[in-house]
Order: structure tokens, then sequence, then C-alpha cells
């Protein structure tokens, strides 16, 4: 083997790895809502779970990828133990698709048909139809599909140039003893094992092996201990994401090292005594590349089959080895190993948000209770609820922030600046919470009270505001356009019921009715309820504003107003419902 035999198995090697980070990178964000839509599926059924692993690293081409990611939702708190294990069981067989694609670059054959299977007949097509997709199209899905296949064909380059380069290494006596060692199982299994920590990726160190088989050097006896050892070396990635993480975080960390780790050793002992007692001759046959892919898929599957029924038993297992803190943990709410997963890391941050929401929407509430009902630990849940509103717009925007700095797709970029305004409105309406529960508590401090006509005129705006919250809370939750387009014509209602509030107020204090310390918390609750309202309006306005992918809310909101019908009849009727006073 020479020198530049060398050079060319190093840089087809850099090529062959670049080539498949490319790849995989590219078809996760292009699946983005697929993703999405396939852990949304997720159940605590066992079938459904290990489908669902399947699916998603037979679509991202990478089991350490979904391993990470479900660290990251186990540690979010967005799926539990016993979701991961199932996932990270379909993982392992998704993982076999990659096998059986480069092993199409082993097909041998004078029959034309055939040969235009081979990867070096139509790869060169699939780069040029990449190139052009990536250069030419201004859609950010059209390019994420040029750099997948742009991705496969560097990938199959660069397996053909390693390929090229080791040709000459079968007849190189030392290489051949190499692979005779490794018939040892131990030194196999070890062999595969640390060259699949070293990648971080099965998929790539089985790739090489399928290139290494091409000289006709590695036996089946050698090759699959090696495979079973890159099993357990492929753990390394979700090992080291797990660092820093909850305790579940590391348990599905450890339940994917376990899951390898039990299936290595049954099916390895199962290996050694048929070799010992029956010794198959193909353990001395010369590997191939489509058989390397049968053993791995083999090895892979019988691993979830043998353990797919002792599910339970690996949950016991790891929650022993990883016992509960004796103080409960804090969920991280948000986690930055989704961040590569633009469609996920966003699916994320509304459940996060949707949370923020409904924390804020009833401390409001609470707070207009408060003002006719005075309750100490409402006062203390209010002020609980405006701080935990404080927290999660810190960590939403700083995750939201990072995300559109990672080169998120249009859709999630559309949603990153959707959710950055809701957040402000969210927080922004907690804080007036507490506004008016130091409304409540000024009066009650002061000994002051509402008139009888004061208290009634507040039931009433209270209810319209209400209704306001109710209708913005359902449009960002629900996804109702028919609540997002209710919410205006309410907000210029309560606009109209504060200014009438206020000159009836102002009636009373000439009537020497109401005093004007009661006068002062008037004004102010009314000023309060209105800017609520405002809020209401721009997290609806936002909503209809996505729809449209259009955010210029203020603008979109004028034209509503002045042009649509429906406005005007809902206007009527809510004028109808709150407006007599």
């Amino acid at each position: 083997m020479s020198l530049f035999d060398i050079l060319n198995l190093i840089g087809g090697l850099c090529l062959f790895l670049f080539g498949m980070r490319l790849m995989g990178d590219s078809l996760e964000r292009r699946a983005g809502k697929k993703l999405k839509v396939l852990l949304g599926k997720l159940t605590t059924n066992r079938v459904a779970g290990l489908f669902t692993g399947l699916a998603v690293t037979a679509v991202i081409q990478s089991s350490s990828a979904t391993t990470v990611m479900v660290v990251g939702f186990v540690n979010s708190g967005l799926m539990s133990l016993c979701q991961a294990i199932n996932v990270i069981m379909g993982a392992n067989v998704g993982t076999t698709v990659t096998a059986w694609i480069l092993s199409l670059a082993g097909i041998d054959s004078e029959n034309i048909y055939v040969n235009l299977l081979k990867p070096t007949s139509f790869t060169p097509m699939l780069a040029l139809i990449g190139i052009v997709l990536f250069m030419a199209e201004k859609n950010s899905r059209q390019k994420d599909t040029g750099l997948i296949l742009l991705g496969f064909s560097i990938l199959m380059f660069g397996m053909n140039a390693m390929s090229g380069a080791v040709t000459g290494l079968k007849d190189v006596p030392e290489f051949q003893q190499l692979f005779i060692a490794f018939t040892n199982p131990v030194l196999g299994v070890a062999a595969g094992a640390v060259l699949t920590a070293i990648i971080q990726s099965s998929s790539a160190s089985v790739g090489i092996l399928q290139t290494l088989s091409s000289t006709g050097a590695v036996s089946y006896g050698a090759a699959i201990p090696i495979i079973m050892g890159q099993n357990i070396g492929t753990c390394i990635t979700a090992a080291l994401s797990s660092i820093g993480t909850s305790k579940n975080a590391k348990r599905a960390a450890l339940v994917h090292l376990s899951f390898n780790l039990i299936g290595t050793i049954v099916l390895m002992t199962a290996f050694c005594i048929s070799k010992a007692l029956l010794t198959p001759a193909i353990l001395s046959e010369s590997a191939n590349l489509p058989g390397i892919a049968v053993c791995h898929s083999i090895f892979n599957i019988s691993c979830t089959l043998l353990l797919l029924p002792f599910g339970g038993l690996l949950e016991k297992l790891v929650c022993r080895i990883i016992p509960d803190a004796k103080q409960p943990e804090q969920v991280k709410e948000l986690d930055e190993r989704l961040l590569g997963s633009p469609a996920l890391a966003i699916n994320q941050c509304t459940h996060v948000l949707r949370k923020m929401a409904d924390i804020s929407v009833k401390a409001l509430k609470s707070s207009l209770e408060v003002i006719v009902n005075y309750d100490k630990r409402k006062a203390e849940e209010i002020r609980a609820a405006e701080s935990e509103t404080d927290h999660l717009e810190d960590i939403i925007g700083t995750y939201l922030v990072k995300l559109t700095s990672s080169g998120p797709g249009v859709e999630e970029s559309v949603k990153a600046t959707e959710y950055m305004k809701l957040i402000g409105d969210y927080e922004r309406i907690a804080d007036h919470a507490v506004n008016i529960l130091e409304s409540s508590e000024e009066m009650r401090e002061k000994g002051l009270a509402f008139s009888a006509p004061a208290l009634e005129e507040f039931k009433k705006i209270s209810a319209a505001l209400n209704e306001i919250l109710d209708l913005s809370y359902n449009a960002f939750a629900a996804k109702s356009y028919e609540a997002a387009r209710k919410t205006e014509p309410l907000e210029q209602v309560i606009d109209r019921l504060k200014e009438q509030l206020r000159t009836r107020h102002i009636h009373r204090l000439q009537k020497g009715e109401c005093s004007v310390d009661a006068g002062f918390v008037w004004s102010d609750l009314l000023n309060n309820i209105e800017r609520v309202s405002d809020h209401c309006s721009n997290i609806s306005g936002c909503i209809l504003d996505s729809i449209d992918r259009n955010m210029n809310i203020h603008e979109n909101q004028k034209l509503f107003r002045n042009k649509d019908e429906d406005f005007k009849h809902d206007y009527i009727d809510y004028l109808e419902k709150y407006g007599n006073i």
C-alpha cells in the first residue's frame, strides 16, 4: 500500500464521514414536521414506541441522534422513561437501514440494468440535482433536499475512494493477521466499540467495516464480533449528552447502554457456543457488503426481540443503579439538545409557552376575584405565578434566540417570531394581575370599599375581561381562528366600557357617593383592565397574523376593524352583552 493510497484512504474517510453528517443533519431538518408527528404519537404502548423509534431513525439515519433526542425529551419531562425505553429499542433496528443503503456499492453484474443500481452509476446525477436545488432554490426545504442528495453523493464518493485505497491491503500480511486476531470475540467487540466511540456513529463504523470487507480479508468470524462491539460504542453519544441532565435523562442514556450491553453478552455467548460446537463454515468465508448488512440487521433485530418483553425490568434496573434523589428534581423546561432539530425545539417551546399562558391567565382571573373577596392564599399564588412567568419568559426568550441563530427553516423562524411576541404579552398580563392584587390590598389596608353601583360595574367589566382572556388563550392553545377573530371586537367594547365607567365614577364623586381614595384605586383598576384586554388583542392578532404569515399586527387589526363585516356584527353583540350598565 503506497503513500498515495494512504492519502486517498484518509481523504475518502473524511468525505465519507462528512457526507454522512451532512445527509443526516439535512434529513433531520427536512423531516421536521414528520418527526414532530411521529414523536407526538408516542404512547405507553410498547409496539407504538418501538415503531416510532424505528421510523425516526430510518428518517434521520442516526440512532445516536434519535437517542440524544430521547434524552432531551426525558430531561424536559415531555417523555416518560418507559416510553424512552421502547423508542431506544426501535432506534437500534432503524439504524440498520444505513448498512443496506451502503451495501448497494457491492453490486457486481454484467447486466446494465442491475449496474444502474450501483451508487457509482446514479450518484453523479444525484449530485447534479442536489447542487441545482441547493444553489437555485430559495425555499429552505428544497435547499435541504439538495443537501440530502449532496450528502449522500459525498458519502458514496468517499466510500468509493476508500474502497479503491484499501484494495492493495489484501496482499499485506499484517492486515490479514489483524483481522485474524479479530476472530477472537473479545478483541473484535473491543475494536468495534472503540472505533464507534471515536467517530460516534455506528452507521459510519459499519460503513467503514463494509469498505474493508472489499479487500476479502475480513471474514464473517471477525466481522460479527466487531458489529456487536459497534452497538456498544454508539452509546457514548447518548452518555455524553446526559451529562448535567435530570436523573431520568441519565437513566434513558443508561437504558441505551444496558440494552446494547446485555444484548451483546447474550448473543456473543450464543455465538461462541455455536462457534465451538458447530464450527460453521460461513465464519471462515470472506464477508461482503450485503453480508455485513445482513449480520448487522440480524444482531439488532435479535437484541430487540430478546429484550422488548423485559422493558419493565430494564426500567427497574436503571432506577436501581441511579436511585431517586432525596429532594425532588426540578425538571428543565427546555433542553438545548433539541436545538439541532428546530421542529422539535419549537414543539418543546409550545409546551412551555402553553404552561406560561395558563399560569398567567389563572393569575389574572384570581386577581379579579380578590377585589371582591380578598384571600391571602390566592394573593400568595398570584405573586408566585408572576415570578414563574418572569422565569419562563427569560428561558423561552433565551432558547428562541439560540434557535434562530442556529439557522432554522422558514416555518420555525415564523413560529419563533410569534412566540417572542407572545411571551411578552403573557408576562405583562401576570404583572397586571399583581397590580390588581395590590389595589385590593390597598383597599383592605385603608378600609376602603366600593359603592354598590361600582361593584356591579366592576363585575360586568370583569366578566368581559374573563371572556377576552379565554378567547385569546383558546386562539393560542387551540389555534382557534374563530376565537382569535372575536377578540378584537370585544377589546373595543372593553375600551368603551372603561370610558363609561370612568365617567360614571366622576359623577359619583361629584355627588359624594364615593371617596377620593377609592376613586384612585378605581382608576388604577380600569387602567389595568384596559391594558390586559390590549395584551389579549395582541395575542389573538399574533395568531391571526401567523396564519397569514404576516407579523404586522397593528396594521392588520386596523384593516380588520374597518372592513370586516363579522367584526361589526360581533362588536354589536358584545356591546349589547356588556355595554348596558
